[in-house]
């Protein structure tokens, strides 16, 4: 079996960033391993890797195996460089993780919000109960040195602007990162709540498959890409974003986007409770609907279907045209079984034999935590990039 080729290193490989990036991806645990990887001498490389661990970035953890001579002494990020905080907003939830530099889960928790309390309500909270989580879990001194958010709307790229969200008022045009910024007084990253779900199953997953597709499956329906193992944003960003793909053959349902049939307007949860509120069902949330179906409701279990399988049909064009190697269906949807059958009946039905062969359809398994997962991430890769460390340790 042929060796995987490894990807040529970038010229910054052998400056400080570069060389704590090489730590990072586990490309290189000691001086040694740097030295080879970087072609610089033993005695630069300790220089630099010194000047990471007196910064807080490295840090020393006992010896490697030996290959004749001394025991190589291990490099690894540490952990106690900071506080991290990913938070992941829905329309009527949050989910918010306390990490360490290593993107290591120290703490996390879940609560029922209304985005539509608007971002003055908002974002002022998600800061205080960034404080609150350190408060209670973080050890004596630690300070949070970045906040990564996801939020249920459209992020252009590479502003950062919130551009038209779906039944969020105030939310529309707003910086968010900029915002969040002023108000915490540390880096901000911002991404759609559908693309830092992607990333953070990737992650989960221990990034075994390269190019796969999320699809987050809630009050509304939005969709993250990962592509070469990376997140694929698109030219502004709104790659991925299937909400308002019209969906021929479905009712022509009025969308907030001021079309008729667009997808999360005939299959999302708010949807599925507004149609079977008007058919006199009492039902108040997409939770209510699952519960429903659960005990055998038999109008709820359909309309889950139906759901299931209009999304598909969107999905089934999207696996024609790019043939991913997994579908994960995530959000509360992905809950409901017959949302699930219905849309693996779609794209099997609806997709070319060749495109569904070896095609994984799976639930996810990252849940309420993918999103504060590849909040972390985001957050970990701005501030640990090459080239913000160098101006850092160069200061």
């Amino acid at each position: 079996m042929p060796k995987p080729v490894t990807p040529p290193l970038s010229n910054t490989a052998g400056s400080p960033g570069g060389i704590l990036t090489l730590v990072r991806n586990g490309r290189a645990t000691s001086r040694a391993e740097v030295a080879r990887a970087t072609g610089l001498s033993p005695t630069t490389v300790a220089v630099r890797v010194e000047l990471l661990i007196e910064a807080g970035y490295l840090r020393e953890a006992g010896s490697g195996d030996s290959h004749g001579g001394r025991r190589p002494r291990q490099l690894e990020v540490d952990p106690s460089g900071g506080l991290i905080v990913g938070v992941d907003l829905g329309a009527r939830h949050a989910s918010l993780g306390l990490f360490d530099m290593r993107a290591e889960l120290l703490a996390e928790q879940h609560t029922d919000i209304d985005i539509a309390d608007g971002p003055h309500v908002i974002l002022p909270w998600v800061v205080e109960m960034t404080k609150r989580l350190v408060a209670e879990h973080a050890q004596p001194g630690s300070r949070v040195i970045g906040i990564g958010l996801g939020l249920p709307g459209p992020i252009s790229q590479p502003e950062g602007i919130l551009i038209s969200p779906s039944r969020m008022p105030g939310w529309d045009g707003l910086d968010v990162a900029a915002e969040l910024h002023r108000l915490s007084g540390v880096p901000a990253v911002v991404d759609n709540d559908a693309n830092l779900m992607a990333l953070g199953e990737h992650i989960s997953r221990n990034e075994d498959v390269n190019d796969f597709v999320f699809i987050k499956a809630g009050s509304s329906i939005g969709g993250g890409i990962i592509v070469g193992g990376e997140l694929h944003h698109g030219h502004h960003g709104m790659a991925g974003d299937i909400s308002h793909v019209t969906v021929h053959g479905a009712p022509a349902t009025p969308c907030s986007c001021g079309r008729n049939g667009c997808l999360d307007a005939v299959a999302g949860g708010a949807a599925i409770v507004t149609s079977l509120q008007s058919a006199s069902v009492a039902v108040d949330d997409t939770l209510g609907v699952l519960e429903l179906a659960r005990n055998g409701h038999p109008l709820a279990t359909q309309m889950l279907r139906e759901a299931g399988m209009r999304t598909g049909t969107v999905l089934a064009t999207v696996v024609n045209f790019s043939n991913p190697e997994r579908i994960v269906l995530g959000g509360t949807l992905a809950e409901a079984g017959a949302f699930v059958a219905g849309v693996r009946s779609a794209i099997y039905t609806e997709c070319l034999p060749l495109a569904t062969d070896g095609l994984e359809v799976e639930v996810t398994q990252a849940k309420q935590r993918g999103g504060i997962m590849g909040a972390a991430r985001v957050v970990l890769d701005r501030i640990l990039d090459a080239d913000t460390v160098n101006q850092i340790v160069s200061a």
